[in-house]
């Protein structure tokens, strides 16, 4: 199932650092009674994923709190360890946004959001999207083929969105 403007996001369990390792975190825990902007992307370190995807959302975080938006949460198939460390050295952690590791891809592919790229060794990666949820229905979707500059998934047009 490839998730549209109006369908309810499906629980599943993701990870993220904590104070005493790797946490499984419901997705349905975040959305429930939130208003919050998930952007996913193919992979932690990656080229436009570093320079362009993350800074979008680092430069819009007051104005998407502004219009109530609770979390923003960056999701990617990557290990917990690395989704930290990588939160960390782009600053986007302290910035406020949460990152998640989606290890195996199986929300990534509940949602329909997977691709892969064999000669460049992404598989069952993440496509690059952003979405806005209120209670866990998808109110904004935005994706589709753009340049580096990230100018449909990226922040400003979440914010430009909501």
């Amino acid at each position: 199932m490839t998730i549209s403007v109006g369908d309810t996001l499906p629980d599943g369990k993701l990870l993220q650092m904590g104070e005493n390792g790797a946490e499984a975190v419901e997705v349905s825990a975040k959305l429930k009674g939130r208003k919050v902007v998930i952007f996913g992307l193919p992979g932690a370190y990656t080229g436009t994923c570093t320079t362009s995807h993350v800074p979008s959302f680092m430069r819009v975080m007051d104005k998407l709190k502004a219009k109530g938006v609770d979390e923003v949460i960056c999701l990617s198939v990557n290990d917990p360890f690395v989704m930290k460390a990588w939160g960390e050295s782009t600053g986007a952690a302290e910035a406020g946004i949460t990152f998640l590791a989606d290890g195996d891809a199986s929300y990534t592919k509940a949602i329909g959001q997977e691709f892969s790229v064999p000669h460049l060794a992404f598989f069952d990666r993440s496509k690059r999207y952003a979405l806005y949820a209120v209670d866990g229905v998808v109110k904004v979707l935005n994706q589709g083929q753009e340049t580096n500059a990230c100018e449909i998934s990226g922040g400003e047009a979440m914010v430009a969105a909501i």
